[in-house]
């Protein structure tokens, strides 16, 4: 019985104790696997956004939490939304290291359902079905809002901005970075001094009528964020978004002056 008892509390043959969570690159997740960026496109992507302390800065899907403690490297506060408990509590201790834990948050919950509201940038890197579905709560954020994303984007919705890492980065797959201003919702019946806007948005593409004493002049525009730009018969119109009202220059060949225009 006694030499029973000392093997089975012989070193050979104890229990190794658990070893630590490592992530494996392409292994699953609820909704999308799991593949880091780089540490030159997680870079790019707090560039692009130009992430400061005054942010708050949101990652859905947020796997090990680099884009998260890049962020709060920066100062800004930061939320990483994870659906695996383990990845979640390896961003934590991830974070602990870096010396973040007071800007960087990690929580445990499905992305789709999650509430972004606060969040004035979001980083991501998800699939284009994971984005398209995402894409009505992403034009809910406030305008000016950021969005940026390593290489995959929305259905119809073209970035301001794109830049692909050079070939002397550490990238060698998946190396674009984009950035989306979330627009102003500027679709509907505008009223000016004398003139009548109709406009139709398609994210930050604008195109409707200006009606006025001369007659119906078709209208093509942009928004970045809350600046809005309307061509309308060689006229241009630039100005800011306020909610229901535009307050802005027109500028023509003569001179420029300035208007406003509230939403019926």
């Amino acid at each position: 019985m006694l030499g029973l008892m000392l093997l089975l509390v012989s070193p050979a043959f104890a229990q190794d104790p658990a070893k630590p969570f490592v992530p494996v690159s392409g292994q699953a997740g609820k909704d999308v696997v799991w593949v880091p960026s780089p540490p030159d496109m997680v870079d790019k992507l707090m560039e692009l956004a130009k992430v400061t302390p005054a942010d708050i800065v949101i990652d859905l899907g947020s796997g090990d939490g680099r884009n998260i403690i890049a962020a709060a490297k920066r100062g800004a506060h930061g939320i990483g939304v994870e659906f695996n408990p383990e990845m979640v509590a390896l961003s934590r201790r991830l974070a602990a290291e870096a010396g973040v834990t007071d800007k960087a948050e990690f929580v445990e919950a499905d992305m789709y359902t999650y509430d972004i509201s606060r969040a004035n940038v979001l980083a991501l890197f998800l699939l284009p079905v994971n984005m398209n579905r995402l894409a009505p709560k992403f034009l809910n954020l406030a305008p000016g809002s950021r969005i940026v994303a390593n290489t995959f984007g929305i259905d119809g919705w073209q970035p301001d901005y794109r830049e692909t890492l050079p070939a002397t980065s550490e990238c060698d797959s998946w190396c674009e970075a984009l950035l989306w201003i979330v627009p102003a919702k500027v679709q509907g019946t505008w009223t000016l001094e004398s003139a009548t806007l109709a406009l139709k948005q398609d994210y930050q593409k604008l195109s409707g009528a200006l009606t006025d004493a001369k007659g119906a002049r078709s209208v093509t525009g942009k928004l970045l964020g809350e600046e809005i730009t309307l061509t309308a018969g060689g006229v241009v119109y630039k100005g800011i978004v306020h909610g229901d009202r535009i307050e802005g220059t027109i500028a023509t060949s003569a001179a420029s002056t300035q208007f406003s225009a509230i939403r019926r």
